[in-house]
C-alpha cells in the first residue's frame, strides 16, 4: 500500500505531466500557426509522450492501491515570441518538471518507499534525455537565426519525429 503522502505528490505529478501536455499541444497550435508543420508535428508527438507519463504516474498508484485524484489543470501559455522562444519555455519547463521528479525522489528516499524509488529511476533518466533534447533544437534555432533556408532544415527534421506508445515492458519511444 502506499502512503499517504506519497500518494498526495505522485498526484500532484500526475497534474504536472497533464499540464506539461497542455503545454506542448498548445505549441503545436502555436507552431501551426506560424506555418511550420514539423515543428508542430515535434511538439504534438511531445504532447503525446506527457500524457503517456501522466498515464505511468496514474497505473502506478492504482497498482500500489492508492487513490488517484486528479487536480484542475492550469491553462498554458498560447503565443511566443518566436519558434526559439518556445523551444526555451520548452526547454526551461523541461528543467522544472526534472526538479518536480527529483524532489519526488528525495520524498521516496526520505519515506522509505523503494517501490516509487525504483519507479521513479526511469523518470530520472527521462528527464536527462528531455532537457538534452530541448536544449539541443535552442542551439540549432541559434545557429539559424536569421538565415530562413536553416528554419525550413529543421523544420523538415523535427517533422521526422513520431511518437511510439509505450510497448509491453513500459518503454517509449519518440
Amino acid at each position: 500500500m502506499i502512503k499517504e503522502k506519497i500518494q498526495e505528490e505522485l498526484n500532484r505529478q500526475i497534474n504536472e505531466e497533464l499540464y506539461s501536455y497542455y503545454l506542448y499541444l498548445s505549441m503545436s497550435a502555436y507552431f501551426e500557426d506560424i506555418d511550420l508543420p514539423g515543428f508542430a508535428k515535434w511538439m504534438n508527438a511531445q504532447a503525446q509522450e506527457e500524457m503517456a507519463h501522466a498515464m505511468k504516474f496514474f497505473h502506478f498508484i492504482i497498482e500500489r492501491s492508492g487513490k488517484v485524484t486528479l487536480l484542475p489543470i492550469k491553462g498554458p501559455q498560447t503565443d511566443w515570441e518566436s519558434p526559439r522562444d518556445a523551444f526555451e519555455a520548452a526547454y526551461k519547463h523541461e528543467c522544472y518538471i526534472s526538479d518536480c521528479i527529483n524532489k519526488l525522489v528525495d520524498l521516496a528516499l526520505a519515506e522509505s518507499d523503494h517501490a516509487t524509488n525504483a519507479f521513479l529511476q526511469w523518470f530520472v533518466s527521462e528527464q536527462v534525455e528531455e532537457e538534452a533534447t530541448a536544449d539541443a533544437v535552442v542551439k540549432k534555432l541559434r545557429l539559424v537565426e536569421g538565415h530562413p533556408n536553416g528554419m525550413y532544415m529543421i523544420d523538415k527534421e523535427l517533422g521526422a519525429r513520431i511518437f511510439t506508445p509505450a510497448s509491453a515492458a513500459g518503454e517509449e519511444g519518440a
